[in-house]
């Protein structure tokens, strides 16, 4: 892995990039603390995703009616004036 502070790195863009085109990974340093990677394009890999439509299906119990509150309407609060 090639090494490279931020200012070799503003000094020599053009010869990092080519670096990093040619497949190897530059880490960057900011007074010798690593900050960033630079890598090659094709090593980054996408995150695909995986889930699978109805994958979940039968997984789930509903007890009681959905579209009815859960507590009786004279409990609530923000009804009260």
């Amino acid at each position: 892995m090639k090494v490279a502070s931020v200012g070799e790195l503003k000094n020599n863009l053009s010869k990092i990039l080519s670096i990093a085109e040619h497949g190897e990974i530059v880490q960057i340093l900011r007074r010798n603390v690593p900050i960033a990677r630079l890598v090659p394009y094709y090593e980054i890999k996408e995150k695909k995703n995986k889930t699978i439509l109805g994958c979940g299906h039968g997984t789930v119990q509903v007890k009681g009616n959905l579209t009815e509150p859960m507590i009786p309407e004279n409990n609530w609060d923000m009804l009260k004036e």
